[in-house]
Order: C-alpha cells, then sequence, then structure tokens
C-alpha cells in the first residue's frame, strides 16, 4: 500500500508541475519568458516545452500506455537536467537545484510504478 501511495503522490506532484509550468509557458507568462531570456534559450522553445509538459502530464496520468510513459519519464528527465545546467550556467545558485528535486519525484513515480503502467522488455522488442 505505501508502494501505491508513494507513486501516486510523487506522479501527482510531477504532473502538477508539468501543467503548471505550459500553462505559463503557453500563456507567455511575464515570469516565463523572462526566464527563457535570462537562460539564452528562444522563447520558441518555450511554447514546444509547453506543448511537450501539458502532454506528458496527461500521458503519466492516464492508465496504460506504457511506452509513452517511458518517453515522458525521458523526456522530462532530460528537460530538467538541462534547465539544471541552464539555470546554473546563468548563475542562478539555488534555482538551478528545483530541477533536480523534481528529477528526484520523477525517479520515485518511476520505480514504484504499477506493473500495469510498465513496458515489458518483449513487447518493445516486438
Amino acid at each position: 500500500m505505501s508502494r501505491k501511495i508513494a507513486y501516486w503522490g510523487a506522479t501527482v506532484l510531477v504532473a502538477i508541475e508539468a501543467l503548471f509550468g505550459a500553462f505559463t509557458y503557453l500563456t507567455a507568462a511575464p515570469e516565463a519568458v523572462e526566464n527563457f531570456r535570462h537562460v539564452g534559450y528562444p522563447q520558441q522553445l518555450r511554447v514546444l516545452l509547453g506543448i511537450a509538459k501539458l502532454a506528458g502530464a496527461i500521458v503519466l496520468l492516464l492508465p496504460r500506455l506504457p511506452t509513452l510513459k517511458e518517453w515522458v519519464y525521458a523526456g522530462f528527465t532530460f528537460t530538467w537536467i538541462a534547465a539544471s545546467v541552464a539555470h546554473y550556467l546563468a548563475g542562478d545558485g539555488a534555482l538551478s537545484l528545483m530541477p533536480v528535486a523534481l528529477i528526484g519525484l520523477l525517479a520515485v513515480s518511476y520505480v514504484t510504478r504499477p506493473a500495469s503502467r510498465r513496458g515489458s522488455a518483449k513487447a518493445t522488442l516486438a
């Protein structure tokens, strides 16, 4: 039972963050626009990441779709590693640790996910 609570707790927190990020990116919230400018990323990337975060949050919360879930876990990991490096290089100090914390939550979600939300190696190779 505690594994199920850990999975849903971590997954819901990741999904909420992704939905919030998608909303701020896609509505061109001033903070999002300024953060992308500050780290040197183009605004077109903000829009693409907004769409990807929205799609990723939806896929994580839906049942089944194990192959898509694997892509979401990978995509969020790559995105948050890039965000951490970008903020670190921009001299943002502690702000560069927030994506690392999100990767930690994502790892908890990934490790504790139930069998119905996992892909099998045989299905992937077939």
